[in-house]
C-alpha cells in the first residue's frame, strides 16, 4: 500500500513513528507537506502535484494539518478525497473538530454531555451572556486555539468580561465555558482508532495552572477508563466523523464530560504514557479500510 502523510515537518515524533509504522508494515510512505501540493481542478481530470512531480497511485493519507494551515491543508485533503484516496480523516471531519463551536454544537446534537458553553458577539449582551452560564469562575477559550494557547480561567466576574472585552478588541472569535472544579486540573485523553479506545492517558496540569496540556507543562500516566467513558469517546468521534481521534474528557460529578476532540492528536505523549503502539494501530486501520 502507498501511503501519504500530510505533515509540514518530517521530524516530528508523531510523523517520524508513523513512517517507522508504516515501513515495519512494509507499505511504501512519504511526507508531503501540503503547502507544496498544488492542484488543477477540472470537471474531467483532478489532478495534484508535488514539488513539480504528479502525485498518483496512494491508497491512503493520514491528515496531520496544523492550526495555521487548516484552510490550504484541508483543500488539499479534499482533493486527494476527490481522486478516491482514502483518509480516516476527512476534509470535513478536520474542519468540524477544528471549529470549537461547531464541535460543541455537533456533539450536543448527539446528546453527548459537555461543560456548559456560551458564546455572543454585542457586548451589550455579556452581562446576560454570563448569566446565563452561571457563577464564576469561568474559561474563556479562543474558539481555534490548541494545546491550551488562548485559554483563560477568570476567577471573578469583572475578570471574565476584562477578558471577553480583550477578546472583542482583537476580533477574535471565542467561547465561554463552566470550570469543572471537581476535576482539580486533571482530564482524560481517549485516543480513538476506528470504533474503539486504543489507549487513554490521565493528564495532571502543572502547579499553578489549570491546563492539563503537556506542551504547558503538565503530565501523564496511562489511565483506566469505565466502559462509559470509552463509549463516551467513540460516540464523539463518530459524531464528528473522524477515524482517528484525540477525546479529551473531563471527570465531574455529574459524569464524563467532553472538553474537546481532535482531529490530529499527537502520538508522543500517548505512546510514552501508556506503551501502547497507537502507530501501529493507525496503520493497521489503514489496512482495513483502504480501497475498501
Amino acid at each position: 500500500m502507498k501511503i501519504a502523510i500530510l505533515s509540514r515537518n518530517t521530524r516530528l515524533y508523531s510523523t517520524r513513528r508513523l513512517v517507522e509504522a508504516a515501513r515495519e508494515r512494509n507499505h511504501v510512505v512519504r511526507v508531503l507537506d501540503p503547502l507544496r501540493c498544488y492542484v488543477r481542478i477540472t470537471p474531467r481530470d483532478v489532478a495534484m502535484r508535488y514539488k513539480g512531480k504528479a502525485l498518483r497511485d496512494i491508497d491512503a493519507v493520514i491528515p496531520r494539518i496544523g492550526t495555521t494551515t487548516t484552510f490550504y491543508g484541508t483543500a488539499v485533503l479534499r482533493q486527494f478525497e476527490m481522486m478516491g484516496v482514502y483518509t480516516p480523516n476527512t476534509s470535513d471531519a478536520v474542519l468540524r473538530a477544528r471549529d470549537k463551536l461547531r464541535c460543541l454544537q455537533i456533539l450536543a446534537a448527539h446528546g453527548l454531555d459537555m461543560p456548559v458553553t456560551v458564546f455572543g458577539d454585542n457586548p451589550d449582551d455579556t452581562n446576560d451572556l454570563l448569566a446565563m452560564l452561571g457563577e464564576p469562575p469561568h474559561v474563556i477559550k479562543l474558539n481555534e486555539g490548541s494545546q491550551g494557547t488562548g485559554v483563560v480561567l477568570a476567577e471573578k466576574r469583572s475578570a471574565s468580561q476584562s477578558v471577553i472585552e480583550a477578546f472583542r478588541g482583537l476580533y477574535a472569535n471565542f467561547l465561554v465555558q463552566e470550570f469543572i472544579a471537581e476535576a482539580n486540573g486533571s482530564d482524560l485523553r481517549c485516543f480513538v482508532v476506528g470504533k474503539k479506545v486504543i489507549a487513554a492517558m490521565q493528564r495532571e496540569a502543572s502547579p499553578g495552572d489549570f491546563r492539563a496540556n503537556l506542551h504547558r507543562g503538565g503530565s501523564a500516566v496511562k489511565a483506566t477508563l469505565s466502559a462509559e467513558e470509552k463509549r463516551i469517546a467513540v460516540r464523539a468521534a463518530g459524531a464528528l466523523g473522524l477515524g482517528i481521534a484525540g477525546v479529551d474528557l473531563l471527570r465531574s460529578r455529574r459524569g464524563p464530560l467532553i472538553l474537546e476532540v481532535n482531529a490530529s492528536p499527537g502520538l508522543e505523549g500517548i505512546e510514552t504514557a501508556t506503551g501502547v503502539d497507537v502507530s501501529g494501530h493507525i496503520i493497521r486501520h489503514l489496512e482495513e479500510h483502504a480501497g475498501a
